[in-house]
Order: structure tokens, then sequence, then C-alpha cells
């Protein structure tokens, strides 16, 4: 470990990502209601505004569309802007400029304009919020031909993953596990600027294991991590896969661990009705048909609209009902 690192929450990794990148490239530019002066409301670009200037780090109207409409303009003017959607229920309003404009600008004109806009989305439950303030809303952006969609799960992704997000030429949905942001893990900021860190479109093994594979992304990632502690405790080997990139898919990493093990349980927040685990289990009962001993197994919420934060847990995927996705793969 180099004198560089050290143990931070993951929204403070996410404000030294930003940092960086602002003070790397000037044309960088942040956007969003109230994250100048107050930081945002979960404070990821406190300090950002008094550092660059409110030139930089930019308080708009509370219009999601207009801020994501403004940051297309910019792109055209050679400008990097980086748009911070309050919540991710508020990411609706600008539906329509990110499906028929974001992503379409760029493969449109064959490359020619670039549209290297990044949008973060603090996302998911956990938090006992109100209506419209616990949604995961990945899956309509994946489905979406020219968006990048990923997520990070930890610290030192958080740092790294925003600023390969910032400097990708393609427009990225950033979903950021907000009932995370104030877990702690390692960052070694000295390795991972000088080139350690990992591709932002790969998966990553978290944990190996033998027996069966959990494919698990953004707030997750900890909860299955948790449930392959346990399963170990009950004499199963559970290898936890982190996807992080949603769109495109590492469909080779996922696979390799499928064929190692022969089963396959996905958790994600979002329902398990048309989200992102169907694309990938029907990729994997394609790719990995002759390795599966048992059939993919699907953990997430309901077909139900995100409920009151007193039935959050119930919605929620937890420790208990991934371990029971487990027990399912191994049913006679």
């Amino acid at each position: 470990m180099s004198a560089a690192a050290a143990r931070v929450p993951l929204g403070k990794a996410v404000t030294a990502g930003l940092r960086k990148a602002l003070a790397d490239d000037d044309k960088v530019i942040l956007m969003g209601e109230d994250i100048g002066k107050l930081g945002g409301v979960f404070r990821i670009t406190d300090g950002l505004q008094a550092e660059f200037g409110d030139r930089r780090v930019i308080d708009t109207p509370l219009a999601e569309s207009g801020i994501i409409g403004t940051a297309v303009g910019l792109a055209f003017r050679g400008y990097r802007p980086v748009c911070e959607i309050q919540f991710d229920g508020f990411i609706y309003p600008a539906f329509d400029q990110i499906v028929s404009q974001v992503a379409k600008l760029h493969y449109r004109t064959a490359g020619a304009v670039k549209m290297p806009i990044t949008i973060r989305v603090p996302f998911g439950g956990g938090i006992g919020a109100v209506e419209h303030h616990s949604e995961s809303p990945e899956g309509y952006f994946a489905a979406t031909a020219g968006l990048r969609v990923v997520s990070c799960s930890n610290p030192a992704d958080a740092y790294t993953m925003i600023q390969q997000a910032i400097a990708s030429d393609d427009p990225v949905l950033f979903f950021e596990p907000k009932r995370r942001y104030w877990e702690k893990g390692e960052v070694d900021y000295a390795a991972l600027d000088a080139g350690e860190a990992y591709p932002l479109h790969r998966a990553r093994i978290t944990r190996p294991g033998t027996d069966v594979t959990l494919l698990v992304y953004g707030p997750l990632v900890a909860t299955g991590l948790q449930a392959a502690t346990v399963a170990e405790e009950e004499g199963r080997s559970v290898e936890v896969v982190d996807l992080r990139s949603i769109a495109p898919l590492d469909m080779e990493t996922v696979a390799d661990s499928v064929r190692r093990t022969g089963r396959l349980v996905i958790a994600h927040e979002a329902p398990v009705f048309m989200g992102v685990g169907a694309e990938i289990a029907a990729r994997v009962a394609t790719d990995c048909f002759y390795h599966l001993e048992a059939p993919v197994q699907r953990v997430g919420g309901f077909a139900t609209p995100y409920p009151p934060a007193k039935l959050e847990q119930h919605f929620l995927p937890d420790v208990d009902r991934i371990l029971d996705a487990v027990d399912r793969t191994f049913a006679d």
C-alpha cells in the first residue's frame, strides 16, 4: 500500500474522482441541482465550486430536461459535461433527451459528433426515503442503444470509474449506490493514477468460489459478499462476480465463471420482471447450456412500484433471499 492510499467512504471517492477530472481537463463541467454551494444533497460535490469556480461547477434550475438539454449543447462545443440527477426517480423528466438525443447523436453521425456526457445517478433503496427517491431505472437505459451504463460498488472503483466515464466519448449513465455512500474501503490513489485502474467495462470476481456463481452489481455487491460468507459457513462456496458494467455486458467473465461453477444466481434491486437479470439469464442459457447443473435463479424487487419506507426491507433482496436462491440451484 502506498503512502497515498487511504480508507475513505464511497461518496468521498466519487468526490476525489470528480476533482481529479476537473483538474486534468478544463473542458470538464459539473452541472446539477444544488451541487455548488450546498455540495449536492449527498455532499458529493462539496467544496468543488469553491475550488474550481461557478463556471465549472454550476448550480442549475430544478429541471432535469433542461440540465441534459444544456449538456447536449455543451458537448457539441467540445465540453465534457457531468450532470448530476439528484435522485434516481427524478431522471424521468430527462428521459426524452437521454434516449432521443444523447443516445443517438454519436451513432447517427457515425462517430463524427461526440457526446461525452456523463450522467451521475444516485440509485437504489435502503435509506428510508420517500416516493421517487429509491428507484432502480438502469434497465431502461441499458436497453437503449448508444448509452453505456455502469455502476460502482466500492470506493476504489468509484474513484476510477467516474474518471473513465468522463473520459469516454460515448455518453455514460453512472449509477452510484446511494446507501453505500458512507461505507469505507481502501483507495490507493497513487497506484490507480499510475494506471492500475480496472477497465471500465469489465466484470470482476470479488470473491472466488467453486459451487455457484452469484452475479451482483452496485448496492447488492456488499449484500452478495455477506451471503457468500454465510454460505461458506454452511459448506457452500459462492463465487461473487461484480458486474460493474450493465451495458455493454462483460459476458466473457460471467460465462467463464458459470462454466466453472455450473450454477448461477443473479441479484439486483430492480424488479425481476424484465430486469437486467433476464437478459443475462437468457445469454447464459445459450452460451453455457451444457455446463449448467440447474436453472438460473433470479432475485430482485417485485413487480410493484417501490414501496413506502416502512416496507422497503421486504422489497429489497437481502442475504436470506439470495441464499434461498442458492439453495434452489442445488435442489434435486
